[in-house]
């Protein structure tokens, strides 16, 4: 790991130029009732409203658009919950290269379903008992396929950076900025972005309480591996952080906090009923960290990252109650 060479805000700003023809620039919200609850400016920054729902977009697309003749012409393998298979299923077809994507059999089925209609080969796997790594190295060799993980690669990493990118060019400078945190390809990002357009700002990662190994790895300084969180937050049922990632977030981040099931669904509701916004539960990790800080938030400018929206309507109504 210490041999890696880590990406660059550099990276990040060509990964902008590559993709800002293809992504959306996505909004930059703010509720009047949530900064009165806060006491502070709160500007979220929407990415649910991206491509397929999800911030994903950005990287995937980033990461395929550098592939050469070859690579394109045998295709790409990705694994994922939903929101990376969605977003590379996407930029193949719209970069005409096909894609095999590796999803376990309980993903939320919006997610699946849009994943085949963007043209994706859908391979099922058990998320607790298989090992979805094994299975994509297995597919990339016995077919000549690029495999494009998730969150540790540097053309993801620093493709998911450009949404922290245009939230500061938008807004300037923050005094913190909550981002979800799963395998830490956005929070590595989004580090990169803060530590250039806004080095005073105190940047935090948000995972579940159920599955903070990110938490427990900056704690120990090392990468730490816990078995499969059950969480209703799907995207960031991740075991690890990649070499990539960690590397950045060690480097660049300022602490990581967790967040329970519930408060994340009543962010969920909030948005709904105040903001208009549906976001997913890993959506709302951000948000409900920056909820729980608020008596160290009062009179400060506030970044939120919304990561996503893409839940299954029922699911979405079940939470809801």
């Amino acid at each position: 790991m210490t041999n890696l060479s880590l990406p660059t805000y550099d990276d990040v700003v060509a990964a902008a130029e590559r993709i800002g023809p293809h992504a959306h620039r996505t909004p930059v919200m703010s509720s009047r009732t949530f900064n009165e609850e806060m006491g502070a400016e709160v500007l979220f920054k929407c990415e649910n409203l991206q491509r397929m729902g999800a911030f994903k977009f950005r990287g995937a697309f980033n990461a395929l658009s550098r592939f050469d003749a070859e690579q394109r012409r045998h295709g790409v393998v990705a694994f994922s919950s939903g929101n990376h298979a969605q977003a590379i299923a996407l930029s193949a077809r719209m970069l005409g290269i096909p894609a095999t994507i590796i999803m376990p059999h309980d993903a939320p089925r919006a997610k699946v379903e849009a994943t085949k209609g963007y043209g994706g080969s859908v391979v099922f796997y058990d998320r607790y008992s298989e090992d979805r790594e094994a299975i994509g190295r297995e597919f990339s060799q016995k077919h000549g396929l690029t495999l494009i993980p998730p969150y540790d690669h540097p053309d993801v990493i620093t493709g998911q950076g450009t949404a922290a990118k245009e939230l500061f060019e938008e807004v300037g400078e923050l005094d913190a900025f909550f981002v979800c945190l799963g395998g830490g390809g956005l929070l590595a990002g989004s580090a990169l972005a803060t530590r250039a357009l806004s080095p005073g700002c105190k940047l935090y990662g948000v995972e579940p309480e159920a599955g903070n190994d990110g938490q427990q790895s900056f704690r120990k300084g090392e990468i730490v591996r816990i078995a499969t969180p059950k969480t209703i937050a799907d995207g960031a049922q991740t075991q690890y952080l990649g070499n990539y990632t960690f590397g950045i977030i060690k480097r660049d981040v300022d602490d990581i906090l967790t967040a329970s099931d519930a408060e994340l669904v009543d962010c969920m509701r909030f948005a709904f009923s105040r903001m208009k916004l549906v976001i997913e539960p890993t959506g709302c990790l951000g948000f409900a960290a920056a909820r729980a800080m608020k008596d160290r938030l009062r009179g400060k400018r506030v970044g939120v990252l919304v990561s996503g929206g893409n839940v299954d309507i029922e699911r979405f109504c079940e939470l809801m109650g």
